[in-house]
């Protein structure tokens, strides 16, 4: 079942991204938080490479359950200061990174661990109390420090929009990233450090590729319903 869905979201997302002028592309990542190993390893046998966590410690049991599939593993939940060290051994991308500070514990942990991740600012356009990122302000500064970084790479920006019943209701916060995005390349912010783009979910991804997803974050529509949370 997993591979049938997993083919049909393959199929949307190259439609979408064949609307575009010219033809783009984008990585789909299965989103497999709360689901288990067994998941992702039928998930990886029809040929899905990339992984999002949203939480540090499942996401490094399951990236060492699963060592022997080569997989490239995405966090893309909010990460703690005190978990980055761990965060940056293991994970290849961290779609999070909301300040100076944790930045900085994200690369002191790549150089113990030898590791190059690569590093996504989290932006909160909507200022959304229960939601993380950095705001607009303030990402010029956090992008000129990672510019200075030992061993992690800034690779672009992600986005949480705010919830909608309908998908193009957030077309225009997408819109506003890749607009924040172009800001930043204006003001000196070099295009090989932004040149991607993490949003869209199961119920948007489409319109996300639409405006310019470089990478969509897709959980229920490949692996179904979430099983209950059993841990805290």
């Amino acid at each position: 079942m997993i591979s049938d869905q997993l083919q049909e979201v393959r199929r949307r997302v190259d439609a979408a991204a064949g609307r575009l002028s010219p033809c783009s592309t984008a990585t789909l990542i299965a989103v497999s938080k709360t689901f288990p190993e067994a998941a992702v390893r039928e998930a990886a046998a029809a040929g899905q490479l990339d992984f999002g966590e949203n939480r540090v410690q499942e996401g490094l049991d399951k990236a060492s359950a699963t060592a022997d599939l080569g997989l490239t593993w995405h966090l893309i939940g909010h990460l703690q200061t005190n978990k980055a060290r761990k965060a940056a051994a293991t994970f290849h991308w961290i779609h999070s990174i909301d300040s100076v500070s944790l930045l900085q514990k994200v690369d002191a942990g790549a150089v113990e661990a030898g590791t190059t991740p690569n590093l996504l600012l989290q932006v909160d356009l909507a200022g959304e109390e229960t939601k993380f990122g950095a705001p607009p302000e303030a990402l010029f500064g956090i992008a000129k420090a990672a510019l200075e970084m030992k061993a992690a790479r800034l690779r672009g920006l992600m986005i949480i929009p705010p919830a909608v019943d309908d998908p193009n209701d957030a077309r225009p916060w997408f819109r506003r990233l890749r607009d924040v995005r172009d800001r930043l390349i204006a003001d000196g912010i070099p295009a090989d450090a932004l040149r991607e783009l993490s949003m869209g979910m199961s119920h948007d991804f489409e319109v996300a590729i639409e405006e310019g997803a470089t990478m969509v974050r897709v959980g229920t529509a490949i692996f179904g319903g979430r099983p209950p949370v059993t841990t805290p």
